[in-house]
């Protein structure tokens, strides 16, 4: 029967939720047992909220057998595991409350504190971290918890909130402050952070920069500060922005492909979009690669870590960590530094990493021995040997992989980075270029005895390495590496994947490709178009393929590949002179909604409203203000709120617009003036 008139179409089933329906999913499993006459009253079932466990056997296996700690000394780090991460927070030493805030905390919370208990034993509340210079930041025994509960630290705990906000002191794990000092950042220096998510580091790559600049000048240098994920970009741009600062640049692109910004070198772009940045290429003086990880050196601040744990979660970063460490090192200048950082104490995600860099970049990159640096700082040397754990499997060498595993179980994994290559008659392909293993080639395979296994070891000097571990300074574990880049990283040699060949061997793919890409430009003119075609068309085939070695070039488009419309346009945008109202093509969509979601950043050029805002502030003529506004908006009739930006930050800004754009820029430099003519 038809509903409401409209024809044959069935009626619709309505439910009608007067009363809440029970919710079955928050019933303790207890309860399933209630309808037993011998059970007891539900009240005596309901099931209350439980700590976390705070064990893994196969945690404890695996770390044994890497012999992370020696075996005298296991009860210990494991015990120590199990107790809550003491809190600990670094003043800003750029602040111009800083001293203030020391001495306050050395002349009233360090006495009023001193005889508070925790756990019924008496312990030093609050005290400076011996290894960190000039007492800038502070250990407290009290864990975040602890703090917020605890009445008797209420004062302290709101004195804390406080400054945290105004950004006078940042609340960080007291190992996440070593990378950073590792890098010996200037204030000239141009630093990347690749994965900086959630800010911390990249606040106190920004303190440092700042800490020795002559008060009214800014920074000759900048940070730069990436993250893939959206939501972590945001909580990175809420962190930062407590530092005020014009010489950040925050970013939402791939670490592993982050662009090089290489120029064309005739210049000519340059002079079409009347910028003339100082810098051809995006490269920095200073490199912090903290590359995602399995996490297992916050099981003190997140015990939850403890029941997901499993030995395949680092093998499966693992290559991810390599892409993104090379990147940073590409992107390094020459006698440049990069710190390598994880808060894992697997060696498949430290010392392994380490090792296959180093192989890859031949000589041209020196692991540095920092063992004087920062002496009080309890460290231990990296590992040269160690072992790969596949499911129920102990593998001391890639000869020990079978040829199933060797698609997720690489030679780079192992201390000596040898790959042992089976005979070739192994390898027998399906047409579609996937191996053929039949089921009788499988052998199940036992789990050797350790004894057996013939270790290798490293011939590299990882123990330059150091692991942090929580027992030796109360502290959560951590793995720090520190690199130079004494000359040009050699050609990578790209290897072929079977992905590859299989989009070259099959017509009917490249044919659907190329007449997408062909109708995605279908607006351009013909000589723009088939340039267009062209370049989108490679482009598009590279991001359908798995490259496993990406070369420098291939990741930094040749500018003088643009077509004239998008010159023509990004000379618009960046002059701000872009008619909102007036439609330019498909390409106009495409270079300003580039990365969707994300406003386009344009130089502020409009000379009636700087000077008005000169005149009404009494700013001096000798303040630089040309070329150093920002907005957000391409209608100049509409602009909402300008941003000022430092020397460093325009000359990236330039060479951003020079070479198309391939930067996500999610936030950039300091707002400085909102209009509220709307409101008048």
């Amino acid at each position: 029967m038809g509903g409401r008139g409209r024809g044959s179409r069935s009626r619709t089933q309505r439910k009608h939720f007067r009363d809440g329906r029970e919710n079955v999913w928050k019933r303790p499993k207890s309860d399933s047992a209630s309808s037993d006459p011998n059970s007891n009253n539900n009240s005596e079932n309901k099931t209350h909220w439980q700590p976390f466990a705070t064990q893994n056997p196969a945690f404890d296996e695996y770390y044994k057998e890497q012999g992370i700690v020696t075996a005298e000394e296991w009860d210990t780090f494991v015990e120590a595991l199990r107790t809550p991460l003491p809190a600990a927070f670094r003043i800003n030493s750029s602040s111009q409350f800083c001293e203030d805030i020391k001495s306050q905390l050395e002349n009233d919370f360090m006495n009023s504190l001193k005889a508070e208990t925790t756990d019924g034993g008496e312990v030093e509340a609050i005290r400076p971290l011996p290894w960190y210079p000039d007492n800038l930041a502070w250990h407290s025994n009290f864990s975040r918890m602890q703090l917020r509960k605890n009445q008797t630290l209420e004062r302290f705990h709101e004195f804390l909130k406080l400054e945290n906000e105004i950004g006078n002191i940042t609340r960080q794990e007291a190992v996440s402050m070593v990378p950073p000092l590792f890098l010996d950042v200037r204030p000239d220096h141009f630093v990347f952070d690749m994965c900086a998510a959630p800010g911390s580091k990249t606040f106190q790559l920004l303190e440092i920069i700042y800490q020795s600049t002559k008060s009214g000048s800014l920074p000759d240098g900048m940070v730069m500060a990436n993250d893939l994920d959206v939501q972590r970009c945001n909580l990175l741009i809420h962190q930062t922005k407590r530092m005020c600062t014009a010489n950040l640049i925050v970013t939402n692109n791939e670490a592993q492909h982050f662009p090089g910004c290489r120029a064309d070198k005739n210049g000519s772009k340059a002079s079409e979009m009347e910028i003339e940045p100082q810098i051809s290429q995006l490269l920095f003086d200073r490199v912090l690669c903290d590359v995602p990880c399995s996490g297992d050196g916050t099981l003190r601040k997140a015990p939850d870590m403890w029941r997901k744990w499993n030995p395949g979660m680092g093998n499966g970063l693992h290559s991810l960590q390599i892409q993104i460490a090379m990147r940073g090192l590409s992107l390094l200048k020459v006698g440049g530094r990069m710190v390598y950082s994880t808060c894992s104490m697997n060696p498949v995600e430290d010392e392994a990493v380490v090792a296959e860099i180093l192989r890859k970049c031949g000589g041209s990159v020196e692991l540095v021995d920092v063992s004087s640096e920062l002496p009080q700082l309890v460290r231990r040397p990296g590992v040269r040997k160690w072992k790969v754990r596949d499911k129920d499997l102990w593998l001391a060498s890639h000869k020990d992989v079978s040829k199933f595993q060797r698609y997720h179980i690489l030679p780079s994994m192992f201390p000596s980075g040898k790959s042992y290559v089976a005979p070739a008659n192994k390898d027998l392909e399906h047409e579609n270029g996937e191996n053929a293993i039949s089921e009788d080639e499988i052998q199940p395979t036992e789990d050797a005895s350790t004894e057996d296994l013939m270790e290798e070891v490293s011939d590299l000097p990882l123990e330059r390495c150091m692991r942090i571990v929580p027992h030796d300074q109360n502290s959560g574990a951590f793995f720090i590496a520190v690199l130079q880049k004494l000359s040009p990283l050699p050609a990578i040699q790209e290897k072929p994947s079977k992905k590859r060949n299989l989009f070259k061997k099959n017509p009917e793919l490249q044919g659907k490709l190329l007449d997408q890409v062909t109708e995605d430009n279908s607006g351009l003119e013909p000589d723009s178009r088939d340039v267009a075609v062209e370049k989108n068309y490679e482009a598009a085939t590279e991001a359908d393929l798995i490259v496993d070695e990406p070369d420098e070039a291939d990741m930094e488009p040749d500018p003088s590949n643009i077509s004239n419309q998008d010159s023509e346009e990004t000379k618009a945008l960046v002059n701000g002179e872009t008619d909102s109202g007036k439609a330019v093509g498909k390409r106009k969509l495409q270079l300003q909604g580039k990365w969707k979601g994300v406003d386009p950043v344009l130089f502020f050029k409009d000379e009636s409203i700087i000077n008005s805002i000169k005149m009404f502030y009494g700013i001096d003529e000798s303040f630089p203000f040309d070329g150093h506004l920002i907005s957000r908006n391409s209608d100049k009739n509409h602009v909402k709120r300008i941003y000022y930006v430092s020397k460093s930050v325009k000359d990236v800004l330039g060479l951003n617009f020079r070479v198309g754009q391939q930067l996500k820029i999610a936030s950039i430099g300091l707002k400085m003036f909102v209009s509220n003519l709307h409101t008048i």
